[in-house]
């Protein structure tokens, strides 16, 4: 069964590398660059995770995880949360806002894959 991903991400190079990193592991990767829209788009494409870009235009990445923790069939996604700025502050936010894995810019392709691969792994048990 192919796992499909949703990177709502708006920086070219990271989409392309994240894409080029998961579908060689086999993953389907899907695309979206904007946080306006960003839930229906999750909706839409009913993802097995999502990784989450904090800066989005629109929308803010914490706003949209803040979106989808509130809405029932949606509240246990696993969201990777990616983010340039560090800051310990940003990290407690989005650990109360219920992210499952927060990832700093930037980051090597084996972070990524073990991120990706644990919170799958985490979302299939029982």
């Amino acid at each position: 069964m192919t796992r499909r991903v949703l990177l709502i991400e708006d920086e070219p190079n990271i989409i392309e590398a994240i894409r080029f990193l998961l579908t060689r592991e086999g993953w389907q990767v899907e695309t979206h660059s904007d946080g306006s829209d960003a839930v229906e788009v999750v909706r839409k494409v009913a993802p097995d995770l999502v990784i989450l870009d904090m800066m989005l235009p629109g929308k803010s990445g914490m706003d949209i995880l803040r979106d989808l923790r509130e809405l029932p069939d949606l509240a246990a996604l696993p969201v990777l949360m990616l983010t340039a700025r560090g800051q310990t502050r940003d990290r407690e936010l989005a650990e109360k806002t219920g992210v499952s894995r927060f990832m700093t810019k930037p980051f090597s392709n084996v972070e990524v894959l073990t991120a990706v691969r644990d919170l799958l792994a985490q979302a299939s048990r029982p």
